[in-house]
């Protein structure tokens, strides 16, 4: 297959270009095709929502299960007439807050949308993206898009142009270059279908940010593997792992640094190439003791305190280590609240084995 690039790099701050340059991804995607094209969280992959022959090239572009569903994208609350049966008052308070941006709102579904869309469930999840290019895309094609993230399935989501072109040149009908993604992890998923409110995957906006909005809102837990149909990218299968295996140490002061030196120690002096996931806080001990080694790659996730570095840099560092072809990687992790629960979520799915440390 032939892809189609439009990039829109150097223009992603003008609308009026925009629109000129995605004009023609806007047509493939109107005529049944796949494009692929950056949103805040990550890259997307996108087809006709309401095509059901469109949104099947989706899950052959990407090796994904049929049974994971898809979120649909729109560029106005006007295109919800025709995919939702009604919407909720606090679904409405959600959108006034949080839209455009990185929530997906799950509602009961219009029979309209196929159930390729919906793995065959009765419900959907809907966002609307605050991205440039996004939002040019989608208001200039016509048409809901369901768009899963652009990777390979269960490979690390992409959150630059160039991660799309490695996974996806040749796959599908069109790539949109754009901007790297600003938050760097999926969109936070709530289930607005249910009473309390559940939040499936957690993202950006948290928990705490939407019981102060509506209420109460649960958590679920990070995996549903006993479901035969989850209700939610991201919770059934292996995602985002790195080609080597990723070892997490959970613990804190110095005994996690000790933990993680000595396991790259044994493991250098085995002859194995190793990569270190670590915040700002041990980054200077680590360039201290490997930083003249060829075969310890290190990579800084961002202060401890501030996960939102980390959730804009994880994806980013897997795919790093990918390429700098690493035996084993080494990570710490973040305390489980607020944002740092979030990135806390894709660690342990990318994760191979996670060590508990005490102090």
């Amino acid at each position: 297959m032939i892809t189609r690039i439009f990039d829109v790099r150097d223009i992603s701050e003008d609308y009026a270009q925009l629109n000129e340059k995605l004009a023609e991804a806007a047509e493939i995607l109107a005529a049944g095709g796949t494009v692929a094209f950056p949103t805040e969280t990550v890259y997307g992959l996108g087809a006709n929502a309401l095509d059901e022959t469109a949104v099947a090239k989706i899950y052959e572009a990407k090796g994904r299960p049929s049974d994971n569903p898809l979120i649909v994208h729109i560029a106005s609350e006007d295109q919800l007439d025709g995919i939702v049966r009604e919407v909720p008052e606090k679904a409405r308070a959600v959108m006034a807050a949080c839209w455009p941006g990185p929530v997906s709102i799950i509602m009961k579904k219009d029979p309209r949308v196929p159930d390729r869309v919906t793995a065959g469930l009765d419900t959907v999840a809907i966002r609307m993206p605050e991205n440039p290019e996004a939002r040019v895309l989608l208001s200039r094609c016509g048409c809901p898009v369901a768009a899963p993230s652009a990777n390979l399935s269960g490979k690390p989501s992409p959150t630059r142009p160039e991660h799309v072109l490695h996974d996806l040149e040749g796959r599908v009908d069109g790539i949109v270059l754009g901007r790297n993604c600003d938050v760097g992890i999926e969109s936070t998923v709530l289930d607005l279908s249910t009473e309390p409110p559940v939040i499936l995957r957690p993202g950006i906006v948290t928990a705490e940010d939407l019981n102060a909005l509506i209420g109460e809102v649960r958590v679920a837990s990070n995996s549903a593997k006993n479901e035969s149909v989850p209700k939610a990218p991201g919770m059934k299968y292996t995602h985002y792992a790195p080609e080597a295996p990723l070892i997490l140490y959970r613990g804190t002061g110095d005994t996690l640094w000790q933990m993680i030196r000595d396991r790259a120690e044994s493991e250098l002096a085995a002859g194995r190439r190793v990569g270190l996931m670590l915040s700002s806080e041990h980054l200077n001990a680590a360039l201290e003791t490997f930083g003249n080694s060829p075969d310890c790659r290190i990579h800084d996730l961002g202060s401890i305190r501030e996960p939102k570095q980390a959730a804009q840099l994880i994806f980013d560092i897997l795919r790093s280590l990918d390429r700098e072809g690493v035996d084993l990687i080494l990570g710490e992790t973040f305390e489980e609240a607020g944002v740092g629960f979030s990135v806390m979520n894709r660690l342990t799915k990318a994760a191979t084995e996670v060590i508990e440390i005490g102090d």
